[in-house]
Parts: C-alpha cells; structure tokens; sequence
C-alpha cells in the first residue's frame, strides 16, 4: 500500500539532517540529491541487497558519475580489512570531497560505509539507504559508524553524521523473517527505555508488524526515529543520555563476539541482553517479576530469543569489560528503573549482576 512520506529531522545545528520515511523514497532522486554534492557517488551495498534495489537506485540516478561497491554479505565482515576494499573503490573511481557515498543496505552496510565516509580524505558527505527494519529505526540513524575488531564488535568507529536518512518500507518486504524479528528487538527497546504508550502500542500491533503491515511499520520506524531525534540532538558523542540507547547493548556485544560474528543476528543477540538487563534490574529491586516476564514475554511473541547461550561467567565479564560504557573499571549497564524508564549507571551492587550472569549464562 502506498504511504505518503513522513520526515522528520535530526536537529544538530550545521550537521542536522532529514530523516524521510515512505514508500517509494528509494528512488526519489530529487529528495537525495537535495542533500547531497554533486560529485561521483559510491554506492556501497552487499550480495543479497544488490540485486533487489542497486538497479532501480541506479536507474534513478541515471546521468551521474556512479560506482559500485558490492561486498559480501554479513556481520563477519565488518572488519579493517573490507574497510579497504571501499577505500580501493573510492580511490578508482577518484571520490573527493565533492562527492557521496550512498549506503545500501542493513546495518553492517551503514556502518561501514559510514565509516568509509568519515575516513575518506578525512570526511565526506554520505546517505544511509536502510533497507532491513533494525536499520532503518535505529542503525542508519545518529551517526555512528563503525567495524569490529577480534577483542569486541565496534571498537574501531567514528562519529560522522549523514546528509540524509532515505527509509523506504517497500524494501522490507524481501527482507527474510528472521531479520524482520531481529529489528522487532530494537523497535521494542525504544518502548522500554523511553515511552511506556509505545510499549503498549507494541503488544497491541504486534500482529501488524509481523505480517509487514505498511501502516504499523511505519509508525514503529517513525516513533523509533523520533525517540532517537530527541535523544541524539540531547547527546551526539555519547557523553550522557544517548547511552540510553544500549539497552542490551553490553550483554548483547558480549555474546556476538563469543559466538563469533554472524552466528546470532545483532538484534537477538540484543533481545537476549535485554532480557538480562530487566533480570539485573529486578535483582537490584526496581522491577517485579511481573514486569521481567512482561519483557520476555513480548520478545518471545516477536519470535526472538530470551535464553542467552552458555559462554561462562569469566568470558561474559572479559567481553564486557571492553564495553564502551566502561569507566575507570566500572561497567556500566543501562538498566530499567520502570518499564519506559531507563538509566544508564555504574553504581549497583555488583552481586546483582553476577547473580544473573551465574544463572544465565554460566
């Protein structure tokens, strides 16, 4: 079904930035090149998205200096050594600061190319195109960019803010069940750290937004992206309330490297850390078990997993000590004070967290 679009707007004085939500809005040049130089594109995409939305971007842009860059597709190869193989590109195709990279695809794509972006010649303009739902309400949003390192997942990045946010709803159609459920997770962390209403709102259109119902994914993208608008114009580098937004996040890394990049999708992996969040906030006394099952509960009806797989006490405290929250030693954990509420905090009592890395995880 049609949407007309929405746009909202990421206030950061001279780096603030239109967030335009829709269908069709992929290949609506004239919104695009609004923000963007005139110079050579890149387009940085992988092998699964390439074939369903590089030709009509393409075709879209037809009169401009426009390459490609196609890379394999998954989280194993958010590493230094893909990074080079956008730099070769941006090289060949002699992209200077008059021209773009055009990000297509998911959220190791944003990253990446993002990365590539704020690096290149020491920063150049660039799009996210998101094209899976974790994108497009959270990973394309905000202006982190990143790859992964051995020692923890985006421990080499940059701050470097798009131009423009291109969210087109037609492209979750193709997008495989799994990955719609991965982005479920981070749809439903916005709800627990910042809006109770949209948290409801959720457990109501639930079946909506599994069955890709255009009306409900675009108010679950357009809430999402409001939510991180306000709090990211609050905190761009991260110093304060923008760490709201890992809710999971420190669990959630930890098991993605343990695993191995690429075995458990970021959003499940997020999913899981969110239910140990809650569980670590009810040790500590802020949440009754009522509200803890209330969380595992709607993550499992979005099909995610709540169980966190068994990599030991020792490994989970080695994985997360190279958390970016940490401080002076510290770990600190965003946690729930209240369903809706969150806080971000390295002054708890740490037995509360070994209690529940012990019984989840050990």
């Amino acid at each position: 079904m049609p949407l007309a679009p929405i746009t909202l707007s990421i206030d950061l004085g001279p780096r603030s930035y239109p967030i335009h939500i829709g269908t069709g809005v992929l290949i609506d040049r004239r919104r695009l090149e609004a923000e963007l130089p005139a110079g050579p594109l890149l387009v940085v995409t992988n092998t699964t998205v390439a074939p369903l939305f590089l030709p009509r971007l393409t075709a879209a842009l037809a009169g401009r200096q426009l390459a490609e860059c196609v890379l394999p597709d998954g989280e194993a190869w958010k590493t230094l050594q893909t990074l080079t193989r956008i730099y070769d590109r941006l090289a060949a195709t002699r992209v200077t600061r008059d021209g773009a990279i055009l990000a297509l695809g998911g959220g190791v794509v944003g990253d990446i190319a993002g990365f590539a972006a704020a690096t290149w010649q020491r920063g150049i303009a660039y799009a996210q195109l998101p094209t899976t739902l974790l994108a497009q309400v959270d990973s394309s949003v905000g202006g982190k960019t990143a790859v992964n390192h051995p020692a923890g997942k985006n421990l080499i990045g940059a701050f470097h803010q798009p131009n423009v946010v291109i969210a087109d709803l037609e492209t979750l159609a193709t997008l495989p069940e799994r990955e719609l459920r991965a982005g479920l997770a981070e749809v439903i962390k916005y709800g627990l750290i910042r809006d109770r209403g949209f948290l409801d709102w959720i457990e109501r259109e639930l079946p909506g937004l599994l069955s890709r119902d255009t009306a409900a994914l675009a108010e679950a993208v357009r809430r999402c992206c409001a939510i991180k608008a306000e709090i990211v114009a609050l905190d761009e580098r991260e110093s304060g309330p923008r760490a709201l937004l890992n809710l999971g996040h420190t669990f959630g890394h930890a098991i993605e490297a343990a695993a191995g990049y690429g075995e458990w999708l970021h959003g499940e992996a997020i999913a899981i850390g969110m239910v140990l969040a809650a569980e670590t906030s009810a040790q500590l006394g802020w949440l009754d078990r009522a509200a803890v099952t209330r969380v595992r509960e709607l993550l499992q009806r979005a099909g995610l997993p709540v169980s966190a797989p068994r990599i030991g006490v020792e490994r989970a405290r080695e994985l997360m000590a190279f958390d970016k929250k940490v401080l002076g030693g510290t770990v600190r954990l965003v946690l729930l004070k209240s369903l809706g509420e969150a806080i971000v905090t390295g002054d708890y009592d740490p037995r509360a967290l070994e209690a529940v890395l012990e019984a989840e995880v050990a």
